[in-house]
């Protein structure tokens, strides 16, 4: 049964988390739900049960995904709000759109989108603004979200995400470095190689990507135990799911916590690693605020007209977890939020 906004503020105000954690917020729906807000045409509260619609490029299955389908499940909770989520199976523009598509064409009251590819996804999302459907993106598109009439993008810059990535591992002495991507197709990957190129440049590094395919596991290993002869004295992998494979791969060849490595994005394989000493660091773009900041931002809007970030991104990363945080994380990470 949904609870509604008033049992929501009561269950926060009880020692549920959520509402109670936000400044603000609680009074802000608790305002909206009153009866002396005004009346809608039909006789009750002027504000019913908010629809919102999500589509991603990301399936909750990926343990990337699941936390953010954990952020928006709360923020669904703690506002009262309605949200449907959706992702084709597999890396697939022609399908996203079409899901897109059918979302749209029920007209939510706003729609939130991940953008990997603006080309291929464009015509359905521009179709939801000329709609007067409101949308956010999130995850990926930071570069190209203004163009497509998006309200805001919530996020991190993935250049900027790997310019510091670049930095840090030039810092730490890396001069000849290994980018592994799991794939060609995903605009925020490209993004993330050239930052962490310009990053590891302004040391005098240089960077070379190899791109694998996580769903051959065998080919994967070997491509990368094959790249690994060549000296690279530092690894970027591009994901969490790349960097388990790449372990593997460091292991076998005795260079495992030899070979500096990192990665983006957070795993238990990756923040072992990390804590183990194993891996430098892990470039966390806080996927939890990814699920959870949409869902309220677009409450918000549709209830009170507010939208935060007066257009520009509102980044939720770069955030660095390193091995004095690492354990720390591990326990949110057993909590579905980090």
């Amino acid at each position: 049964m949904d609870l509604t906004r008033r049992d929501v503020l009561k269950k926060s105000a009880m020692g549920g988390a959520g509402l109670a954690a936000i400044p603000g917020l609680a009074a802000f729906l608790e305002a909206c739900s009153s009866p002396q807000a005004g009346a809608a045409p039909s006789g009750g509260t002027q504000n019913q049960n908010v629809k919102l619609a999500m589509v991603t490029h990301g399936q909750t299955s990926d343990p990337f995904w699941s936390v953010v389908k954990k952020g928006v499940d709360q923020a669904a909770r703690d506002t009262g709000t309605g949200v449907t989520y959706d992702a084709p199976p597999t890396l697939d523009m022609v399908a996203m759109s079409q899901l897109i598509d059918a979302r749209v064409s029920k007209k939510p009251d706003g729609l939130i989108v991940s953008l990997p590819d603006a080309g291929a996804l464009g015509k359905s999302i521009t179709a939801a603004v000329s709609a007067g459907i409101p949308v956010i993106s999130i995850n990926s598109g930071s570069d190209v979200y203004k163009q497509l009439g998006i309200l805001t993008y919530i996020g991190q810059t993935e250049a900027l995400a790997g310019q510091s990535g670049g930095e840090r591992m030039g810092a730490a002495g890396v001069r000849n470095g290994l980018v592994v991507s799991p794939g060609p197709g995903n605009s925020s990957l490209d993004l993330r190689a050239r930052g962490f190129q310009e990053g590891l440049s302004k040391s005098g590094g240089t960077s070379t990507t190899l791109v694998v395919d996580l769903k051959n596991p065998t080919d994967t290993q070997q491509k990368i135990s094959a790249a690994l002869t060549r000296n690279y004295d530092g690894i970027m992998t591009l994901g969490a799911t790349s960097a388990t494979p790449t372990m593997k791969a460091l292991q076998d060849g005795g260079k495992l916590g030899k070979v500096k490595m990192a990665t983006f994005d957070l795993s238990a394989d990756v923040l072992t690693a990390i804590d183990q000493g194993n891996m430098l660091f892990a470039i966390d773009q806080q996927q939890y605020l990814q699920g959870y900041l949409p869902v309220l931002f677009l409450t918000l809007y549709k209830l009170l007209l507010l939208m935060p970030g007066g257009g520009q991104p509102v980044l939720t990363g770069p955030a660095l977890v390193l091995k004095d945080t690492a354990a720390k994380v591990i326990d949110l990470t057993k909590r579905g939020i980090r």
